[in-house]
């Protein structure tokens, strides 16, 4: 009998467009259930998510069998058409274009798990613009 055995680790990162900071408090929370309930029907359950004012972290296990790129886009468009239909904001809602997605190791599941968990301790200490030119520099990430 063949056996597969994956562990794909993916750091995801997305935001709001144009960086606007308006997730917060109770409408974060809102969002933050239905993420995790459309992660789990899509059979790819966020390990861990982390919702700041205008962009999210998460932590993923990809199955060999699902392409990333139709995960984002499936769970980005999902969730715009649900803010927009319940009105979570006074404004029409969307995400940028685009996600950042990092593979890691799984020596370092925790130090990144750890990392995604103290989101609001860590942009006291560096804004997320910051912290986006750091990983494009870390990365070699090009502007086009």
């Amino acid at each position: 009998m063949l056996h597969s055995h994956t562990k794909i680790w993916i750091h995801l990162i997305w935001g709001t467009k144009n960086h606007e900071r308006i997730m917060f408090r109770e409408n974060a929370k809102n969002i933050h259930s239905h993420l995790i309930e459309k992660s789990k029907e899509q059979e790819i359950p966020f390990e861990i998510l982390r919702i700041q004012p205008e962009h999210i972290h998460s932590l993923i296990n990809l199955p060999s069998n699902r392409m990333l790129s139709e995960f984002i886009k499936s769970i980005k468009g999902e969730t715009t058409s649900w803010i927009n239909k319940q009105n979570i904001f006074n404004q029409k809602f969307s995400w940028q274009r685009g996600f950042g997605a990092f593979s890691i190791s799984a020596s370092q599941y925790d130090v990144v798990k750890s990392y995604i968990k103290n989101q609001e301790d860590h942009h006291r200490r560096k804004t997320f613009k910051e912290e986006y030119e750091e990983w494009r520099e870390k990365y070699g990430i090009l502007y086009e």
